[in-house]
C-alpha cells in the first residue's frame, strides 16, 4: 500500500531533519549495507550452484542417484536465491543511483487531487 501525500511529506521532513542533525549517520543508512548484502547473497548462491553441479556430476560418476538428486536440488535452490537477489538489486533496493525527484509541477497536481479526494470524502461523511 503506497504512502499518502501527507505521509510522504512527513517522511521527507524526517529525512531532512536526520541529515541536518547527523549527516554521517544518515549517509550510513542510505542502503550501502543492503547493496553489500545483496551482492554477497548472489555470490554465495553462485558458489552453491557450482557445488550443486559437482554433487550432480559426482553422483553420475559414482552412479548414486540420490547424490545427483541432492546436487540438482542444491543447484535449483541456489539459482532461485541468485535470481531473487539479482532482481532485488536490479529493482533499486539499495543498488545504483537514486531516481531523480519528480518535478514540482506534478507534485502540485497530486496535491490538488489529494485535496479533491479529501473534500469528497468529507462531503460524503457529512451527509
Amino acid at each position: 500500500m503506497p504512502l499518502s501525500e501527507h505521509e510522504q511529506r512527513l517522511l521527507e521532513q524526517m529525512e531532512r531533519a536526520l541529515y541536518a542533525e547527523d549527516p554521517k549517520f544518515a549517509s550510513a543508512l542510505e542502503g550501502t549495507g543492503l547493496r553489500t548484502y545483496t551482492r554477497r547473497r548472489v555470490y554465495l548462491a553462485v558458489a552453491g550452484f557450482v557445488v550443486g553441479i559437482g554433487l550432480l556430476m559426482g553422483g553420475m560418476v559414482a552412479q548414486l542417484i540420490w547424490l545427483s538428486v541432492i546436487g540438482f536440488l542444491v543447484m535449483l535452490g541456489c539459482a532461485v536465491l541468485a535470481v531473487t537477489g539479482w532482481r532485488r538489486g536490479a529493482l533499486g533496493q539499495g543498488a545504483g543511483p537514486k531516481p531523480a525527484p519528480a518535478p514540482r509541477r506534478k507534485a502540485n497536481v497530486m496535491d490538488r487531487m489529494e485535496q479533491r479526494w479529501q473534500r469528497r470524502r468529507d462531503e460524503h461523511d457529512g451527509m
